[in-house]
């Protein structure tokens, strides 16, 4: 494995860090949406997870490496939602302050559910001037950074996705996971890549939030010009160099679906799976229903379904 990403070592670490703290997901079977796609299909069911979606397992794994100094300073976090709620649910169990940036058009039920677990929720301007608010006020108040897609530890938490995957499904033979900053990918990718190589790990990002695809293209970290999806646990607008490093050395490919193609996806798993997703969650299963992905007739495909954190209206919206 490549030095710059994060082992196999770290990873089982972190599982053992996580027992009993979060939910170790069910892997599911979908014979209907199998058919449709021409494969053996398994759904990583991490909408059911604490907070309702896999980052928490990355918060957690991070806090756990905080000092006792650090502790007493308090955390700080830029987020579209689902890295806030991680990060306020985990601060609550562990009695540390926690404050998360969130832009001013993040949604209601995230900021709601972010304030519920404890956090200050601060709301700014563009995802762009997120990123900057909150980098003013970890100086300010000397705030430990808790990076979503930025940070060893965290890749570690996402990591353990990938041990489950392998574990429930030993013969796998390809991993479909969404794409926003890369942290989820780069952690499942770490995690199979070194107990079932020859396994194909595959991203799938938004085409209006395709952050690793561009900086993929332009051999280095760039930030896009804009960002427009539905799928806003997808839409950061950079990705980092640590989570690069492990998509070019762990990942098949990234691709890009449509948000109409993530739609359609939502509604399958609603009606098919009885799984209530969000869009960032569904962006797996479109990849192949749409046939950006092919994959071998019978292929044992898992197909990550990363959060299911929507509001009614939203989700009524999208599914009129």
């Amino acid at each position: 494995m490549n030095a710059t990403t994060v082992p196999l070592e770290a990873i089982l670490r972190a599982q053992a860090g996580l027992a009993g703290r979060v939910h170790r997901t069910p892997l599911l079977t979908s014979r209907t949406l199998g058919e449709l796609t021409g494969t053996r299909l398994y759904l990583k069911a991490e909408c059911l997870q604490k907070t309702g979606s896999f980052k928490v397992r990355g918060v957690i794994n991070r806090i756990g490496e905080l000092s006792a100094e650090e502790r007493t300073r308090g955390i700080i976090g830029i987020s579209a939602g689902n890295h806030a709620q991680a990060m306020a649910w985990a601060a609550a169990q562990e009695g540390v302050r926690c404050t998360v940036v969130m832009p001013g058009n993040a949604s209601l039920a995230k900021v709601a559910a972010s304030r519920a677990y404890g956090a200050e929720v601060v709301l700014h301007g563009t995802v762009y001037e997120a990123f900057a608010k909150m980098e003013e006020l970890r100086v300010a108040h000397d705030f430990v950074l808790v990076h979503p897609f930025a940070d060893a530890a965290v890749i570690a938490g996402q990591g353990t996705v990938g041990l489950e995957i392998v574990s429930d499904l030993p013969e796998v033979d390809a991993v479909l996971v969404p794409v926003g900053g890369g942290g989820l990918i780069s952690g499942i990718a770490a995690a199979v890549n070194a107990l079932r190589p020859e396994t194909h790990v595959i991203g799938v990002e938004p085409e209006g939030a395709a952050a690793v695809s561009a900086a993929l293209a332009a051999g280095q970290v760039v930030t896009l010009p804009s960002v427009s999806t539905i799928a806003d646990g997808l839409a950061a607008p950079m990705t980092s160099d640590l989570a690069l490093a492990h998509v070019r050395a762990l990942v098949e490919s990234v691709v890009r679906v449509k948000d109409v193609e993530i739609v359609e996806a939502l509604r399958m798993l609603l009606q098919r799976a009885k799984l209530l997703a969000e869009p960032a969650g569904a962006a797996g299963l479109a990849a192949l229903l749409s046939g950006t992905v092919r994959l071998p007739p019978d292929a044992r495909v898992a197909v990550v379904v990363s959060g299911g954190n929507i509001d009614l209206p939203r989700l009524k919206e999208l599914l009129p």
